[in-house]
């Protein structure tokens, strides 16, 4: 022991000597350097020592401190860490979290120290040498790997995996959450590869897969792990615990947010109480949607002090809570909720409460639910939970379906209601019909008598109260007593009609239930004579007032007067129809106008309103108004009656085209029809017939334009026009004018050669003078061309195969109307005698003709024949009487070609001049070869 001593104090003289001299190289190395990993926690665990003489003298001192990773030993975290030694411990920890999982990579790490001292130099120390773990890399395993392994992490982080490939394998790509795919580096190594994915966000499912592809000799060619997403707990919310029968504490809270993390993963609670030290239950969230509740037997315990601990694999959040449990009473609902003692107005409600093994001080709250939805509430007296308590209600109505339900809560330290027990419906007791009804009539004169219509309806007081209602109706004769007579009209009606005479009668309505009638309703009916206005009910011969209209309805208005203690109007909401809805309106004695509306209303209908003043059940007809709600112009109302109640579809017929319909469909019964509540708006299509019509009146005129334009073209191009002769500067002159025309002498003309085409069939021509025939038959026995052409003494002269007669003739396309206003062949009528016909063309205006024989005529001269060629004669004046061809001017010079048809004619003997009224014509078919007559009527 005392060597030991010995050698401590010599050991401290030498340091302190040392730390006099100011030995500024006085380093403390560290030693026993130790490296391990906590792979669950993905943490390097880091433990060295230094000298003894170092923990003896309780230096403080700095740390640097060194990891690093891969063989080349990239430093990837250096940091200091400050302590100070002592004597009782002398080993030394640090821990380091990385990112990258430690199974990836090897790790090392390396330390060097320096006093933090004044009475030392800061010097570092010497480097520990590096002391490493390895990682999964190095191993000549042909198992692939990815890590990290179903990790957690915070939503918003940043996540690093690496895949490691099997021994003489290679990593292709790392595909993340099947969406993006990762490649290795061509610089690094192929059997190792990381990635990093910055900012995670949570998914729709509850993990994201990340699958590392390889290609080589292991086993597998892939590996897989899961990346769960998640938040940090929230506080739990809305903490309460109760009891509902001081036997058992159950406390329910709200999870909060959804962190996104389930299963294994998703929040635990823990409730635990601080005054017995006692956790009480252990929950996990289910859904965050859903409450948590916790349990627990109360013993005698009354306060609890408690913590509730939300916890996931991210972290951690707690909330406090002090109750005292006969504050936190919340009862069962109640049960066998019944009915006892019920009246028409009344009944008694029981129920059951629990707890019944200790009594509870109770305060219960009844629900009267009436049918038109109206709700009453009604607090019993406090009640025993143990015992069977009950609360009775008044003023109900009878016969009138109720629904009821309880709650009950404390009395004392009132927490919360309990729920509602089962809903009880009841329907209370008949009772005499309350109030009376609202009675009017329609009276019809008759032969004999009156039929009077009643009608009713209930007062806003009237109630039934019961059920089985039917309304009695009895009437009697004012003026002689009589027994009165009665009917019962079945609930399902609201009118009904009598007969009476033209006495006065009472006429009283009362409706009746299976328990007894309600107060009647009277009506005083007058005579016939009293009143002048009964004896035309209709009222037609008085005169109506016009009333204004608005979209809110009628307006009318009386002269009220103290004669009368009330007034009614009385209408129909469907004037048209013959259901017409019949309607009346009571008003005050004080009252003299009122604003009549109805949903049935429609814009263009006409109503008629009559007013009655009422004094002592008797009523007097006062006036009758009629209006509109709006009057249209040009709107016309159809009704159509659908008699079966089974139809579902109706057609309209015979609508106008393009025109728009408003239509609506209602009910109706034999108390009237049901309002309007909308119509749809149909548009009809505009009639396709009258666009057809304009279609072809169109294309009408467009062929019409087309043929027109045609008809005018081939014209031009195929037929020249035809000279007027009476623009011919050849009737420039001073001679005969007929009706305003100028006539052409023929010696102020020179004709062309004449070429007529004989027939080879004698033809017979019959001619009336001054009603004798004159018949000239004249033959052609060989179809030939005849010349006519000028000899030497000028004469004109005809030649042909067949030495017949010639004569010449003028174009019919020159001729003129003349005054006499005939047809062309009015003058002239051919006979038929032979098979061959013979086609007579006339000159119009002329009166008479002349035949030239060839005695008559000298011999014509010989000229060439021109084949195919056509010879033009012009227009000549008409010849007079005597006159022969030889005196006719003439030139012998041809013409060249024409498209005018040829003018020839074909004269055999002289033939007697004849008038117009003796000739006669007929038409017949020409041929290819014809003989033409030129017939030259009288000037």
């Amino acid at each position: 022991m005392d060597h030991f001593v010995l050698q401590t104090i010599l050991l401290y003289t030498a340091l302190c000597f040392s730390i006099y001299q100011g030995q500024e190289t006085q380093e403390f190395l560290p030693t026993f350097l130790k490296v391990s990993k906590n792979l669950s926690m993905q943490r390097l665990l880091v433990e060295w020592d230094v000298s003894d003489l170092a923990h003896k003298f309780e230096l403080e001192m700095v740390f640097d401190i060194q990891v690093s990773r891969s063989e080349e030993m990239n430093v990837v975290w250096t940091e200091y860490y400050n302590t100070t030694l002592s004597k009782l411990n002398k080993t030394l920890h640090w821990s380091w979290d990385s990112e990258l999982p430690l199974e990836c990579m090897s790790h090392s790490v390396r330390i060097r120290s320096m006093v933090n001292d004044e009475r030392f130099s800061k010097i570092w120390s010497r480097w520990s040498q590096w002391e490493t773990v390895l990682g999964l890399d190095t191993s000549d395993d042909n198992t692939s790997y990815i890590f990290p392994e179903d990790k957690v992490v915070e939503e918003g982080s940043n996540v690093t995996f690496c895949c490691i490939g099997g021994k003489d394998s290679r990593i292709l790509n790392i595909l993340f959450n099947y969406t993006d795919y990762y490649y290795p580096d061509s610089n690094t190594s192929q059997r190792n590869m990381v990635i990093t994915r910055n900012k995670v966000l949570h998914a729709e499912m509850p993990d994201i897969p990340v699958i590392c592809n390889i290609s080589g000799k292991g086993s597998k060619n892939y590996s897989a792990t899961l990346l769960y997403v998640g938040k940090r707990p929230y506080e739990p919310k809305d903490l309460s615990c109760d009891t509902r029968d001081m036997k058992t504490l159950t406390c329910t809270w709200n999870p909060g947010e959804n962190t996104y993390l389930y299963g294994s993963h998703s929040t635990k609670y823990h409730l635990f109480e601080r005054f017995s030290q006692k956790t009480l239950c252990y929950q996990k969230t289910a859904t965050y949607l859903e409450p948590i509740h916790c349990s627990w037997a109360i013993d005698q315990q009354m306060i609890y002090n408690l913590t509730l601990t939300a916890q996931n694999a991210l972290g951690e959040r707690s909330a406090n809570f002090v109750l005292d449990v006969a504050q936190r009473v919340h009862p069962s609902p109640p049960s066998d909720l019944s009915v006892e003692h019920m009246k028409a107005t009344e009944v008694s409600l029981y129920w059951s409460m629990q707890p019944k093994h200790k009594a509870i001080k109770l305060l219960c709250q009844m629900e009267n639910r009436h049918p038109s939805g109206q709700v009453e509430l009604h607090n019993s007296s406090v009640v025993e939970s143990n015992s069977y308590p009950h609360l009775t209600l008044g003023g109900l109505l009878p016969f009138t379906n109720y629904a009821f339900r309880m709650r009950c809560g404390a009395a004392s330290h009132f927490w919360k209601w309990s729920e509602w027990s089962k809903t009880l419906r009841v329907r209370t007791n008949e009772a005499a019909p309350s109030g009376k009804l609202d009675v009017w009539r329609e009276v019809t004169p008759v032969w004999g008598g009156r039929n009077v219509t009643l009608f009713w309806k209930p007062f806003p007081d009237f109630r039934a109260n019961g059920g089985s209602i039917s309304f009695e109706i009895s009437w009697e004769k004012l003026e002689n007593a009589s027994e009165p007579e009665h009917i019962s009209i079945s609930a399902l009606q609201n009118s009904t009609t009598i007969s009476i005479d033209n006495h006065s009668y009472k006429v009283s309505v009362a409706a009746r239930n299976n328990i007894t009638s309600s107060l009647p309703s009277v009506m005083i009916i007058s005579r016939a004579t009293d009143n002048g206005a009964e004896e035309k009910v209709d009222h037609t011969d008085l005169e109506e007032e016009r009333v204004n209209g608005t979209v809110d309805g009628i307006y009318i208005s009386w002269k009220a007067t103290n004669a009368f203690d009330g007034y009614i109007v009385d209408w129909c909401n469907f004037p048209r129809s013959q259901h017409c809805d019949f309607q009346w309106k009571r008003f005050d004695f004080n009252t003299s106008s009122c604003l009549i509306n109805s949903a049935a209303f429609m814009p263009g209908v006409r109503y008629s309103f009559r007013v009655y003043g009422s004094l002592a059940n008797e009523d007097f007809f006062l006036g009758k108004k009629v209006g509109y709600t709006k009057e249209l112009d040009g709107t016309v109302l159809c009704k159509y009656t659908i008699e079966n109640p089974e139809e579902k579809r109706y057609m309209v017929k015979h609508l106008v085209p393009g025109t728009t319909y408003a239509l609506a469909v209602t009910a109706y019964t034999g108390g009237g029809e049901t309002p309007i509540e909308a119509y749809i708006y149909v548009d009809t299509p505009h009639d396709s017939k009258i666009y057809l019509l304009v279609l072809l009146v169109i294309i009408h005129f467009v062929l019409s334009g087309v043929c027109f334009w045609n008809i005018k073209w081939v014209k031009d191009c195929c037929c020249s026009e035809i000279p007027n002769p009476n623009k011919s500067k050849v009737l420039s002159f001073n001679g005969l004018k007929l009706n305003s025309e100028a006539v052409m002498k023929l010696n102020d003309c020179i004709p062309d050669t004449i070429v007529l085409e004989n027939t080879s069939e004698a033809n017979t021509l019959q001619l009336w003078s001054h009603g004798t025939i004159l018949e000239s038959e004249s033959k052609v026995i060989n179809p030939s061309w005849v010349y006519f052409v000028q000899n030497e003494e000028g004469d004109l002269m005809c030649t042909q195969s067949a030495p017949e007669a010639c004569t010449s003739f003028e174009n019919l396309a020159y001729s003129s109307q003349t005054a006499l206003g005939s047809s062309l062949y009015q003058n002239l009528w051919m006979s038929e005698k032979s098979e061959p016909q013979l086609s007579i063309l006339l000159y119009q205006p002329q009166h008479y003709i002349e035949i030239l024989s060839k005695d008559t005529v000298p011999s014509l001269r010989e000229i060439t024949e021109r084949e195919g060629s056509l010879r033009y004669i012009s227009q000549m004046e008409v010849p007079r009487s005597e006159v022969k061809l030889s005196d006719l001017p003439h030139s012998t010079e041809p013409m060249e070609h024409s498209n005018d048809k040829i003018q020839t004619v074909l004269g055999s003997e002289l033939v007697t001049s004849t008038s117009d009224e003796d000739v006669h014509s007929q038409d017949s078919s020409t041929s290819s070869n014809s003989a033409v007559l030129l017939l030259l009527g009288r000037h």
